[in-house]
C-alpha cells in the first residue's frame, strides 16, 4: 500500500476590501512646513531654523492637531514664540499654504471611486489645513467620510481614532484597506486585522492595489 503525500495548503488569499482608507499628508498631497517658516521669518528677527523648529514643535501642533488648543490659541502660541505680530488671518494662510498635491495619487482615488469602493480621509491633522485644502484642492470633496484628528481628541496610532474610522465606516478587520506613510500608523491598522499598504511612491501604491484586484 502506497502513502500518499500530504495534502499543503495554501493561505486563502483576502476578500476584497469594501471600503478604502486613505492618510492625506504624504499620501494625497504633499507638504513642506518650510514654506510657512519662510514666510513667517519675514516678520521675525529669530533665524529660519529656529522658526521652522518652533511652528513644528511638537508639544504645540500635538495640542492643536488633538483639538486642545483652539486656531486662536495655537496662533497666540507661535506668535509669542517667533516675534510674528500679524493678524490671525495672514498667519491662517501662512501656515496653511503648504501643501501641493500628489496626482498619481489622487487620479488612482478617483479610478477607485469609479470602480464603486467607498472611500475615507484619515489624517493627523488640524483646522487650518482642512479649511485650505477645501478650498483649493476640489478632489477632497470626493470622500465618503473624513476622521480628522482635531476633532476626536486624538492621534495615529492612537487606538481610539482607529475605533472612530471603524464606526463611522461600518466595517472591521480585512473589510478596510488602509494607505499611510508612517510604518506606526500601518502596525496600528495590522493588529485591527485591517489590509493595509504602506504608501512608499504611487507607482508601488498602484501596483499593491492591482495586484489586490481594485484596479
Amino acid at each position: 500500500m502506497t502513502q500518499s503525500s500530504p495534502v499543503v495548503s495554501s493561505p486563502a488569499p483576502l476578500a476584497k476590501p469594501e471600503v478604502i482608507v486613505f492618510d492625506l499628508g504624504k499620501v494625497l498631497v504633499d507638504f513642506d512646513y518650510g514654506l510657512a517658516a519662510r514666510k513667517f521669518a519675514q516678520t521675525s528677527k529669530l533665524p529660519l531654523p529656529e522658526i521652522h523648529q518652533i511652528i513644528t514643535k511638537p508639544e504645540i501642533l500635538f495640542r492643536y492637531e488633538t483639538g486642545h488648543l483652539t486656531r486662536k490659541q495655537f496662533y497666540d502660541a507661535i506668535c509669542a514664540a517667533t516675534g510674528y505680530c500679524g493678524p490671525l488671518e495672514v498667519f491662517g494662510e501662512f501656515f496653511s499654504d503648504i501643501f501641493t498635491p500628489i496626482p498619481e495619487m489622487i487620479d488612482l482615488h478617483a479610478e477607485l471611486r469609479a470602480n464603486g469602493f467607498a472611500t475615507f480621509i484619515f489624517s493627523n491633522t488640524n483646522d487650518l489645513a482642512i479649511q485650505h485644502i477645501r478650498k483649493n484642492f476640489p478632489f477632497f470633496a470626493n470622500f465618503d467620510g473624513y476622521i480628522l484628528s482635531y476633532e476626536h481628541g486624538s492621534m495615529k496610532p492612537d487606538r481610539h481614532l482607529y475605533e472612530v474610522v471603524e464606526k463611522i465606516t461600518g466595517r472591521k478587520g480585512s473589510k478596510i484597506l488602509y494607505l499611510d506613510d508612517r510604518q506606526e500608523n500601518i502596525e496600528a491598522g495590522q493588529a485591527r486585522q485591517w489590509q493595509t499598504v504602506l504608501q512608499e511612491n504611487p507607482a508601488k501604491t498602484r501596483a499593491a492595489l492591482k495586484k489586490l484586484g481594485l484596479v
